[in-house]
Protein backbone atom coordinates (compact mmCIF):
# COMPACT_ATOMS: atom_id res chain seq x y z
CA UNK A 1 0.00 0.00 0.00
CA UNK A 2 2.74 2.59 0.60
CA UNK A 3 3.97 1.48 -2.64
CA UNK A 4 0.30 2.01 -4.19
CA UNK A 5 -0.12 5.76 -2.25
CA UNK A 6 3.39 6.99 -3.20
CA UNK A 7 2.57 6.17 -7.08
CA UNK A 8 -0.94 8.14 -7.22
CA UNK A 9 1.07 11.06 -5.18
CA UNK A 10 3.31 10.97 -8.12
CA UNK A 11 1.28 9.62 -11.00
CA UNK A 12 1.34 12.69 -13.13
CA UNK A 13 5.33 13.75 -12.61
CA UNK A 14 5.52 9.64 -13.74
CA UNK A 15 2.68 10.23 -17.06
CA UNK A 16 4.84 13.80 -17.64
CA UNK A 17 8.67 12.02 -17.76
CA UNK A 18 7.33 9.02 -19.94
CA UNK A 19 6.03 11.29 -22.28
CA UNK A 20 8.97 13.56 -22.13
CA UNK A 21 10.93 10.43 -22.70
CA UNK A 22 9.13 9.26 -25.63
CA UNK A 23 9.12 12.59 -27.81
CA UNK A 24 12.86 12.28 -26.88
CA UNK A 25 13.65 9.01 -28.64
CA UNK A 26 14.19 10.19 -31.94
CA UNK A 27 16.63 12.42 -30.93
CA UNK A 28 18.47 10.32 -28.87
CA UNK A 29 18.54 7.78 -32.04
CA UNK A 30 19.96 10.12 -34.09
CA UNK A 31 22.44 11.55 -31.72
CA UNK A 32 23.79 7.36 -30.74
CA UNK A 33 23.86 7.11 -34.83
CA UNK A 34 26.14 9.97 -35.20
CA UNK A 35 29.25 8.20 -33.89
CA UNK A 36 28.67 5.21 -35.83
CA UNK A 37 30.14 3.83 -38.88
CA UNK A 38 28.01 1.78 -41.19
CA UNK A 39 29.77 -0.68 -43.77
CA UNK A 40 27.76 -0.03 -46.12
CA UNK A 41 25.66 2.99 -47.27
CA UNK A 42 22.60 3.27 -45.19
CA UNK A 43 23.30 4.15 -40.87
CA UNK A 44 20.17 2.23 -40.02
CA UNK A 45 21.93 -0.57 -38.25
CA UNK A 46 24.79 -0.19 -35.21
CA UNK A 47 28.45 -1.53 -36.64
CA UNK A 48 30.98 0.57 -34.73
CA UNK A 49 31.71 3.15 -32.72
CA UNK A 50 33.41 6.44 -34.94
CA UNK A 51 34.05 10.31 -34.74
CA UNK A 52 35.08 10.27 -38.14
CA UNK A 53 31.61 11.92 -38.95
CA UNK A 54 31.88 14.78 -36.52
CA UNK A 55 35.25 14.95 -37.70
CA UNK A 56 34.62 16.18 -41.02
CA UNK A 57 30.71 17.50 -40.55
CA UNK A 58 31.00 18.45 -44.47
CA UNK A 59 32.59 15.38 -45.53
CA UNK A 60 29.62 14.47 -47.92
CA UNK A 61 29.23 16.85 -51.18
CA UNK A 62 26.67 19.56 -51.21
CA UNK A 63 25.22 18.89 -47.59
CA UNK A 64 26.63 22.01 -45.96
CA UNK A 65 25.91 24.16 -49.40
CA UNK A 66 22.29 23.31 -48.96
CA UNK A 67 22.23 23.43 -45.09
CA UNK A 68 23.74 26.55 -45.49
CA UNK A 69 20.51 27.58 -48.16
CA UNK A 70 18.47 26.68 -45.50
CA UNK A 71 19.84 28.73 -42.90
CA UNK A 72 19.69 31.84 -44.72
CA UNK A 73 16.32 31.06 -45.89
CA UNK A 74 14.91 30.37 -42.19
CA UNK A 75 16.93 33.38 -40.84
CA UNK A 76 15.41 35.99 -43.59
CA UNK A 77 11.94 34.23 -43.57
CA UNK A 78 12.18 34.85 -39.73
CA UNK A 79 13.01 38.46 -40.11
CA UNK A 80 10.15 39.18 -43.27
CA UNK A 81 7.16 36.93 -41.25
CA UNK A 82 8.26 38.43 -37.34
CA UNK A 83 8.41 41.97 -38.99
CA UNK A 84 5.21 41.58 -40.46
CA UNK A 85 3.32 39.61 -38.43
CA UNK A 86 4.12 41.77 -34.96
CA UNK A 87 2.73 44.47 -36.94
CA UNK A 88 -0.06 42.74 -37.89
CA UNK A 89 -1.08 41.14 -34.52
CA UNK A 90 -0.65 44.96 -33.27
CA UNK A 91 -3.49 46.19 -35.33
CA UNK A 92 -5.87 43.41 -34.72
CA UNK A 93 -5.57 44.00 -31.18
CA UNK A 94 -5.03 47.75 -31.12
CA UNK A 95 -7.53 49.16 -33.48
CA UNK A 96 -10.96 48.69 -35.21
CA UNK A 97 -11.29 48.52 -38.69
CA UNK A 98 -13.38 47.11 -41.84
CA UNK A 99 -13.10 43.67 -42.35
CA UNK A 100 -11.24 42.85 -38.99
CA UNK A 101 -13.08 39.83 -38.14
CA UNK A 102 -12.62 38.21 -41.34
CA UNK A 103 -8.68 39.14 -41.32
CA UNK A 104 -8.93 38.08 -38.05
CA UNK A 105 -10.38 34.66 -39.13
CA UNK A 106 -8.23 34.52 -42.16
CA UNK A 107 -5.15 34.57 -40.66
CA UNK A 108 -5.76 31.61 -38.98
CA UNK A 109 -6.03 29.41 -42.72
CA UNK A 110 -2.65 28.55 -43.12
CA UNK A 111 -2.20 27.12 -39.98
CA UNK A 112 -5.34 24.60 -40.43
CA UNK A 113 -5.01 23.87 -44.19
CA UNK A 114 -2.71 20.99 -45.29
CA UNK A 115 0.71 21.98 -46.13
CA UNK A 116 0.21 20.57 -49.92
CA UNK A 117 -2.77 22.65 -50.69
CA UNK A 118 -0.64 26.11 -49.81
CA UNK A 119 2.09 24.50 -51.88
CA UNK A 120 0.29 24.20 -54.51
CA UNK A 121 -1.62 27.29 -54.63
CA UNK A 122 1.59 28.78 -53.98
CA UNK A 123 3.27 26.99 -57.27
CA UNK A 124 -0.03 27.69 -59.39
CA UNK A 125 0.88 31.93 -58.29
CA UNK A 126 4.39 32.07 -59.14
CA UNK A 127 4.13 30.14 -62.73
CA UNK A 128 0.97 32.77 -63.20
CA UNK A 129 3.37 35.17 -62.60
CA UNK A 130 6.23 33.82 -64.63
CA UNK A 131 8.32 34.06 -61.78
CA UNK A 132 11.59 31.70 -61.54
CA UNK A 133 11.41 29.05 -58.89
CA UNK A 134 14.29 29.43 -56.76
CA UNK A 135 15.63 30.66 -53.51
CA UNK A 136 13.65 34.16 -53.56
CA UNK A 137 10.30 31.41 -53.62
CA UNK A 138 10.93 29.68 -51.04
CA UNK A 139 11.42 33.09 -48.85
CA UNK A 140 8.21 33.99 -50.11
CA UNK A 141 6.39 30.79 -49.30
CA UNK A 142 8.40 30.42 -46.19
CA UNK A 143 6.99 34.21 -44.94
CA UNK A 144 3.81 33.26 -45.98
CA UNK A 145 3.02 30.42 -43.80
CA UNK A 146 5.18 31.62 -41.03
CA UNK A 147 3.23 34.70 -40.72
CA UNK A 148 0.13 33.40 -39.33
CA UNK A 149 2.10 32.02 -36.07
CA UNK A 150 4.42 35.17 -35.28
CA UNK A 151 0.84 36.13 -35.48
CA UNK A 152 -0.45 34.51 -32.93
CA UNK A 153 2.36 34.31 -30.38
CA UNK A 154 2.29 38.43 -30.36
CA UNK A 155 -1.20 38.97 -30.72
CA UNK A 156 -1.68 36.82 -27.31
CA UNK A 157 1.31 38.57 -25.75
CA UNK A 158 -0.54 42.18 -26.69
CA UNK A 159 -3.66 41.64 -25.54
CA UNK A 160 -2.54 40.64 -22.21
CA UNK A 161 -0.61 43.88 -21.87
CA UNK A 162 -1.70 46.45 -19.61
CA UNK A 163 -3.11 49.90 -21.48
CA UNK A 164 -2.54 51.73 -18.26
CA UNK A 165 1.65 50.77 -18.50
CA UNK A 166 1.88 52.88 -21.86
CA UNK A 167 -0.40 55.95 -20.47
CA UNK A 168 1.93 56.14 -17.62
CA UNK A 169 4.53 56.51 -19.88
CA UNK A 170 2.56 59.11 -21.95
CA UNK A 171 1.75 60.86 -18.55
CA UNK A 172 5.48 61.22 -17.72
CA UNK A 173 5.63 63.47 -20.84
CA UNK A 174 7.24 60.33 -23.51
CA UNK A 175 7.05 60.66 -27.26
CA UNK A 176 4.96 57.90 -28.95
CA UNK A 177 8.51 56.89 -30.36
CA UNK A 178 9.96 56.71 -26.45
CA UNK A 179 6.93 54.60 -25.33
CA UNK A 180 6.86 52.07 -27.60
CA UNK A 181 10.36 51.32 -27.25
CA UNK A 182 10.93 51.44 -23.57
CA UNK A 183 7.64 50.23 -22.78
CA UNK A 184 5.86 48.65 -25.20
CA UNK A 185 8.26 46.52 -26.97
CA UNK A 186 9.95 45.21 -23.92
CA UNK A 187 6.87 43.96 -22.91
CA UNK A 188 5.83 42.30 -26.01
CA UNK A 189 9.28 40.83 -26.52
CA UNK A 190 8.75 37.48 -25.33
CA UNK A 191 6.05 36.72 -27.19
CA UNK A 192 8.03 38.65 -30.67
CA UNK A 193 10.65 36.17 -29.35
CA UNK A 194 8.40 32.94 -29.26
CA UNK A 195 6.85 33.65 -32.87
CA UNK A 196 10.55 34.08 -34.36
CA UNK A 197 11.97 30.92 -33.00
CA UNK A 198 9.10 28.95 -34.20
CA UNK A 199 9.29 30.60 -37.65
CA UNK A 200 13.16 29.72 -37.57
CA UNK A 201 11.96 26.72 -36.81
CA UNK A 202 9.27 26.08 -39.34
CA UNK A 203 11.49 27.14 -41.64
CA UNK A 204 14.42 25.30 -41.35
CA UNK A 205 12.45 21.88 -41.36
CA UNK A 206 9.78 22.66 -44.42
CA UNK A 207 9.78 20.09 -47.06
CA UNK A 208 6.51 20.03 -48.50
CA UNK A 209 6.24 23.83 -49.29
CA UNK A 210 9.64 23.81 -50.46
CA UNK A 211 9.60 21.00 -52.75
CA UNK A 212 6.95 22.47 -54.57
CA UNK A 213 8.48 25.81 -54.94
CA UNK A 214 11.94 25.19 -54.74
CA UNK A 215 12.83 24.43 -58.74
CA UNK A 216 16.70 23.73 -59.12
CA UNK A 217 17.36 24.82 -55.57
CA UNK A 218 17.92 21.91 -53.22
CA UNK A 219 17.28 23.09 -48.75
CA UNK A 220 19.11 20.32 -46.12
CA UNK A 221 15.60 18.52 -45.70
CA UNK A 222 15.47 18.23 -49.48
CA UNK A 223 18.94 16.79 -49.16
CA UNK A 224 18.35 14.56 -46.47
CA UNK A 225 15.09 13.28 -48.18
CA UNK A 226 17.14 12.65 -51.78
CA UNK A 227 20.07 11.16 -49.62
CA UNK A 228 17.39 8.53 -47.96
CA UNK A 229 16.51 7.18 -51.42
CA UNK A 230 20.23 6.14 -52.72
CA UNK A 231 21.90 5.84 -48.72
CA UNK A 232 22.14 8.27 -45.61
CA UNK A 233 25.51 9.44 -44.73
CA UNK A 234 26.06 9.43 -41.20
CA UNK A 235 26.98 13.50 -41.56
CA UNK A 236 23.06 14.26 -41.33
CA UNK A 237 22.84 12.87 -38.15
CA UNK A 238 25.63 14.99 -37.23
CA UNK A 239 23.80 17.83 -38.73
CA UNK A 240 20.73 17.10 -36.52
CA UNK A 241 22.39 16.34 -33.60
CA UNK A 242 23.90 19.77 -33.29
CA UNK A 243 21.06 21.43 -33.97
CA UNK A 244 19.15 19.62 -31.27
CA UNK A 245 22.21 21.07 -28.96
CA UNK A 246 21.77 24.21 -30.18
CA UNK A 247 17.94 24.62 -29.43
CA UNK A 248 18.37 23.28 -26.26
CA UNK A 249 21.18 25.50 -25.64
CA UNK A 250 18.89 28.60 -26.13
CA UNK A 251 15.89 27.12 -24.24
CA UNK A 252 18.93 26.70 -20.81
CA UNK A 253 20.13 29.91 -21.60
CA UNK A 254 16.03 31.51 -21.90
CA UNK A 255 15.46 30.01 -18.52
CA UNK A 256 18.28 31.37 -16.86
CA UNK A 257 17.63 34.73 -17.89
CA UNK A 258 14.18 34.41 -17.10
CA UNK A 259 15.41 32.92 -13.28
CA UNK A 260 18.16 35.99 -12.76
CA UNK A 261 15.01 38.25 -13.61
CA UNK A 262 12.52 36.71 -11.28
CA UNK A 263 14.91 36.40 -8.49
CA UNK A 264 15.79 40.64 -9.35
CA UNK A 265 12.58 41.50 -9.12
CA UNK A 266 12.00 39.65 -5.71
Amino acid sequence: MPFVNWFKKRLVVIAGLLTLGYLLLPNVIVTVFSFNKPKGRFNYEWQQFSLDAWKQPCGVADMCGSLSISLQIAALATIGATVLGTMIAFALVRYRFRARGAVNSLIFLPMAMPEVVMAASLLTLFLNMGAQLGFYTILIAHIMFCLSFVVTAVKARVMSMDPRLEEAARDLYAGPVQTFVRVTLPIAAPGIAAGALLSFALSFDDFIITNFNAGSTVTFPMFVWGSAQRGTPVQINVIGTAMFLVAVLLVLVSMLITNRRTRQKA
